[in-house]
């Protein structure tokens, strides 16, 4: 395994982190260190467009997962997709840091919700970015305020 050095530099600039990596050659290590700075980012989930051509889509992309029928659609800002897993199965490689299951039909991206309201009724209304719009199942309420209050199903 090879040294890594770490090095801090305060740049007021910028809004986000940014990691810059420099190494003779990016390799196997390289590749598991991305993994570890940001799983979601190096996450792909397979799909085919409208057109039937298969391709990768990086789960950053991802707003929501949702089960039509038998096929289970992904949607990002620019397209809609259709999966080649099942709900649960493309669920298992999503990073539960980032991602949550609102019913049992749908999977939203957390970093896509631009804004929430819990209802008076105990409903939870969730708009994701692009203007959409989708409602979650009661029983996956408590999961969901535990993660938008930004703690995991194993915190008390």
């Amino acid at each position: 395994m090879k040294k890594i050095n770490i090095t801090f530099e305060q740049d007021e600039t910028l809004e986000n982190i940014a990691v810059l990596v420099r190494a003779s050659e990016e390799d196997s290590e390289i590749t598991a260190l991305y993994e570890r700075i940001d799983p979601a980012e190096h996450t792909a989930v397979a799909v085919s467009d409208i057109n039937g051509v298969q391709e990768m889509i990086p789960a950053s992309e991802i707003i929501l997962l949702s089960v039509n029928g038998k096929q289970v659609s992904v949607i990002t800002k620019d397209s809609r997709y259709i999966a080649r897993k099942p709900l649960n199965a493309i669920e298992a490689v999503l990073d539960p840091g980032r991602f949550v299951r609102i019913s049992r039909y749908e999977i939203v991206n957390l970093t896509k919700i631009v804004k929430y309201d819990f209802t008076l009724g105990g409903t939870l209304r969730i708009e994701l970015m692009g203007g959409m719009e989708t409602w979650a199942s009661r029983r996956c309420i408590p999961q969901i305020r535990r993660r938008l209050s930004g703690r995991r199903d194993t915190d008390a």
